[in-house]
């Protein structure tokens, strides 16, 4: 059976799906608090009741995943999104009243926007983060009202698996579907006539489910990457930078769309930042083959990718300062695991692949200034970024990257932590994505806006103003006293 055949057989089965999908919704009609709150605690149950199992299967994935960090970044972050929405979906879902142009609302006209579900809304998800990236846009997407299908990753089919498996016990599938796969599942599933779909991924493969998504005007919301930059200022400790931005680069290996993809430094303090960036991550991690708590790179491939970054940089002059306390022999690992060391890379520029795309692993090249402003125009010059990392305390610095650079959020003193509130918008910018979700923002994101004016029956403001004809004085007043504001 060729390609075509198969992709074409994936196209109709979801596009079944999806009309079952609709076709139900169409028949609810409206979708009371209650069901809302229902399907949300079903989802939120799941993820309590079938946690350490997913843990298992995503390390069993990864060839070797930390649970420990799993435990926060998956289970923690999913069931804090359920929980946030089934505690404010009531709140959320309440007309909001908006003012009108005088006079009509001295007429009596009254106005309000309603936040109606869209219908049927596609995920396709990522691998680095199984569990968030399926449970929080899904938190969202049913505190709105919305039907969903999820595509989640094939670079991890256990848990792809297993999530199918566990939704299905507990949701009818014209509630919520999982419908899994490899690539050609994908295109098939970014050519359906969603009512939205989200894509989370790189942005190269973003702009392919963006034009696939056009031909049905279909809105999207794309969480996509691109190198987020940590800024250093002069004055800034480099012990806590050190540590803030080595927990967050080994965090699942430095594989997170949001950790540190470069680091910007004085000149005058990159080799003592060397010296404790170094120390600093042996701390964490005395051991790194025979320590579970340091994560494998996803695939052979993506690590082929590393080894393929560390290479050029050697070959060029650059100076690979790998970063293996007990000094063991990466080249002899377990099956399946496909671990890297951390590094951290000085000499490089934008001739280096390595600055070039994201690294997506536990590889910190280094950029120095000699003025802070350099580091603006460079920043500037280049695709906006999801993220942008100062440390330090100078206001004037601070002011300057807040309001002279453009990136999907800003943590000052920090890295990752805006990404993990569901009171903030979390989303791109540009190359780095377009739309937002978490909290009442995704509410929102994947609601439709329903504006409702309402004219009062008695009295005929169309009259009042002029505007029925024959057109006479009454319009030339109206317009002379409009234009006067």
């Amino acid at each position: 059976m060729d390609g075509g055949i198969v992709a074409n057989e994936h196209f109709e089965a979801i596009q079944t799906l999806l009309n079952k999908q609709r076709e139900s919704y169409l028949q609810e009609g409206f979708v009371s608090a209650a069901v809302r709150i229902d399907r949300l605690k079903r989802a939120k149950n799941l993820v309590l009741k079938y946690k350490d199992e997913l843990l298992d299967v995503i390390n069993e994935d990864y060839g070797n995943r930390s649970k420990e960090i799993g435990l926060v970044t998956d289970v923690m972050a999913a069931n804090g999104a359920l929980a946030d929405a089934i505690k404010n979906v009531k709140k959320w879902m309440k007309p909001e009243k908006r003012g009108l142009m005088f006079p009509l609302g001295l007429l009596g006209a009254r106005a309000q926007v309603n936040y109606q579900p869209k219908g049927v809304m596609g995920i396709i998800t990522p691998w680095n983060f199984p569990l968030t990236m399926i449970f929080v846009p899904l938190a969202q997407a049913l505190a709105a009202g919305n039907r969903v299908i999820i595509k989640p990753s094939e670079h991890t089919p256990k848990t792809s698996d297993f999530i199918q498996k566990i939704i299905s016990e507990s949701f009818d599938e014209t509630e919520v579907a999982v419908y899994t796969g490899g690539v050609e599942v994908s295109q098939a599933f970014a050519s359906q006539n969603w009512d939205h779909l989200m894509f989370t991924g790189a942005p190269v493969v973003g702009k392919l489910i963006m034009r696939a998504a056009s031909e049905n005007l279909v809105p999207v919301t794309l969480e996509l990457g691109g190198k987020s930059p940590v800024l250093v200022s002069r004055g800034a400790d480099l012990k806590m930078v050190a540590e803030r931005v080595a927990t967050w680069k080994m965090t699942n290996a430095g594989q997170i769309c949001l950790t540190a993809d470069y680091i910007n430094l004085p000149e005058d303090k990159k080799d003592e930042f060397i010296e404790v960036y170094k120390q600093t991550v042996s701390e964490m991690f005395p051991t790194l083959l025979e320590n579970d708590q340091y994560t494998s790179i996803i695939t052979e491939r993506h690590r082929d990718r590393m080894h393929g970054y560390l290479k050029e940089c050697e070959d060029k002059g650059a100076t690979v300062h790998t970063i293996n306390p007990a000094k063991e022999d990466f080249s002899q690992q377990p099956e399946g695991m496909n671990k890297v060391a951390p590094a951290i890379i000085e000499g490089v520029d934008d001739s280096f692949k390595i600055m070039q795309e994201e690294i997506f692993g536990p590889l910190l090249p280094i950029r120095t200034y000699s003025k802070f402003e350099e580091v603006i125009d460079y920043v500037n010059d280049h695709e906006r970024p999801l993220a942008i990392y100062y440390f330090g305390t100078d206001k004037a610095e601070i002011e300057v990257v807040s309001h002279h650079t453009t990136s999907g959020g800003l943590t000052i003193n920090d890295c990752v932590w805006h990404g993990a509130h569901e009171t903030l918008p979390f989303g791109g910018v540009g190359n780095s994505g377009m739309g937002r979700y978490h909290g009442f923002d995704g509410f929102k994101e994947f609601s439709h806006h329903k504006p409702v004016l309402k004219h009062p029956a008695k009295i005929g403001i169309n009259k009042l103003l002029g505007i029925v004809p024959p057109y006479g004085a009454t319009l030339k007043r109206t317009a002379k006293m409009e234009l006067k504001k």
